[in-house]
């Protein structure tokens, strides 16, 4: 399955194994259609070190996480603390 996410400016706070992490909301759809939504902990750029323009592929990435859509109505109705 393939989806595609946007990031928006949600974050609640998971419970994962004992420990609270603070996840971002971002939602998007499946390739047929679907709506969704993921909770996402940490995400980073797949960038080899050795690629000569590894700053600035870092820093394109960085500025395009600053970049936020305005949720849902249902992503915005999730509570802020949020346990699984």
């Amino acid at each position: 399955m393939k989806i595609t996410l946007e990031n928006t400016d949600k974050i609640v706070t998971l419970e994962v194994d004992g420990a609270t992490v603070p996840a971002r909301i971002w939602q998007g759809e499946s390739e047929s259609g679907v709506p969704v939504h993921a909770f996402i902990t940490r995400v980073a750029p797949e960038i080899l070190e050795s690629n000569p323009d590894i700053d600035a592929l870092t820093e394109q990435f960085e500025r395009e996480l600053q970049r936020t859509a305005k949720p849902r109505a249902m992503i915005d109705s999730i509570p802020l603390h949020l346990i699984l």
